[in-house]
């Protein structure tokens, strides 16, 4: 389906979840630069609020996040304790300023916490933000998943759940340290669908140690046999040397670069033919589905979260080492759990890594998006357009895009290719980068 161009992979790139990407965060920033970001936002103007929970019950060799074990309980409430002081801080700071119509939950994993804990959170954050019919959005780990937690997220308004499944193959989840039943993933469907979540998200995962194309298909098969509203196909990243715990992965049995093109292709045909609309590089979603619904009317858009439909452009990140975006600049929380800790007790907000965006870095950004959500891109006002366009000319020679003036366009099968090409926008990257992972 899709034409392969190994040497137009071959370059490990970003997944542009944010430009400047976090690898350009530098440690010049602070209290001040936080405070001034939200001294800025207008009295009605839409904010999405994201709060981080660093904990799971048990630990994924595979996982990239800022995570650690819930086995202890006082450390648990004590982080808890904290969040509700940033909120609190946070909601000090705007003094009734901005209205939140996002509020999103992650991790690690959320249902780490006791389901008591996270309505807690939430009414404080009700109580304290203008956000009574913000849209609730929750990760959520199988495993441990319960009757009690699916009624708080019923009784809390949650309504939309994205689970981690990553394979159903009990050898593979051996493989990465993931050792879920495929009972314990129908059972969570069946208690959120019970709990009134309408938008039910699935992330799976290719390229993992000793998996195939025949492995990959089980998996899809019994994923749409589930129903999820939406899917996230994600190609396992590999960077031993950034993440210790993938260490334990065993790296020879990875597959190799073309045969993880064919399972991305893979799980593109199949879930497309089941009727799932392509949204973006690596997610999928039934039509009457709301980020289905935002590609196809032009207003899907990127952030921390992946693909969203989500419209605010201000995403302000509360716990250790979340991320906030503003139009201007991106801060994030340090990750230490320790020195978040103090920055909050002291009543200062715990930025420690971040970057400015000036106007051109922001145009850089908004091409770079409109590359990965709609497939097209505007040259015109950037002042390098010279520059992007040869290094774009190995992919117009492969007939991956063309030109209508200073407008690039994506062919309909460069699909595979998208974030390659949105590396050509990329001021910070060079040819001798290797800190990201492959392209597909």
């Amino acid at each position: 389906m899709w034409p392969y161009h190994p040497d137009l992979l071959a370059r490990p790139v970003p997944r542009y979840t944010s430009y400047p990407t976090a690898a350009e965060f530098g440690d010049a920033v602070g209290h001040a630069d936080m405070a001034a970001a939200l001294d800025a936002i207008g009295a009605h103007m839409p904010i999405s609020l994201y709060l981080h929970i660093p904990y799971c019950r048990a630990i994924c060799w595979y996982c990239g996040c800022n995570t650690g074990a819930a086995n202890r309980t006082a450390r648990l409430d004590a982080y808890l304790a904290r969040l509700h002081d940033e909120i609190d801080l946070v909601a000090a700071r705007l003094d009734g300023r901005g209205r939140v119509g996002r509020i999103a939950f992650g991790g690690g994993s959320p249902n780490a916490i006791p389901p008591a804990a996270f309505a807690a959170l939430v009414a404080r954050l009700r109580t304290r933000f203008a956000c009574d019919d913000a849209i609730l959005s929750l990760e959520v780990d199988p495993r441990g998943f319960d009757a009690d937690w699916a009624t708080v997220i019923g009784e809390t308004g949650v309504t939309r759940v994205s689970l981690g499944v990553q394979t159903f193959d009990p050898a593979l989840q051996a493989a990465i340290g993931r050792v879920q039943p495929h009972g314990e993933v129908a059972r969570t469907v069946d208690l959120l669908r019970a709990a009134g979540v309408g938008s039910i998200n699935f992330d799976l995962m290719y390229g993992l140690p000793g998996q195939d194309n025949a492995a990959l298909m089980a998996t899809l098969e019994q994923s749409i046999a589930l129903a999820p509203d939406r899917l996230a196909v994600f190609g396992y990243a590999h960077v031993p040397h950034l993440i210790p715990r993938q260490r334990r992965i065993d790296a020879r049995a990875l597959p190799g670069a073309a045969d993880r093109f064919g399972q991305a292709a893979l799980a593109h045909g199949r879930l497309t033919m089941a009727g799932y609309q392509a949204v973006g590089f690596d997610h999928f979603a039934l039509a009457r589905d709301p980020l289905a619904q935002a590609a196809r009317d032009g207003t899907l858009r990127r952030n921390f979260q992946g693909f969203t439909e989500d419209p605010a452009a201000i995403l302000i990140g509360l716990g250790a080492s979340a991320i906030s975006e503003f139009p201007d600049r991106l801060l994030q929380n340090a990750k230490n759990a320790g020195e978040w800790h103090r920055a909050i007790e002291a009543g200062r907000f715990a930025t420690a890594r971040g970057v400015a965006r000036d106007a051109v870095e922001q145009r850089r950004g908004r091409a770079i998006a409109a590359v990965l959500c709609h497939g097209q891109a505007e040259l015109d006002d950037l002042p390098e357009r010279d520059a992007i366009r040869l290094r774009l000319h190995p992919f117009e020679q492969a007939g991956l895009i063309d030109w209508q003036g200073t407008r690039l366009r994506l062919a309909a099968d460069a699909l595979p290719y998208a974030r390659s090409i949105a590396a050509a926008f990329d001021a910070w990257r060079t040819a001798e980068d290797r800190q990201f992972s492959h392209a597909v």
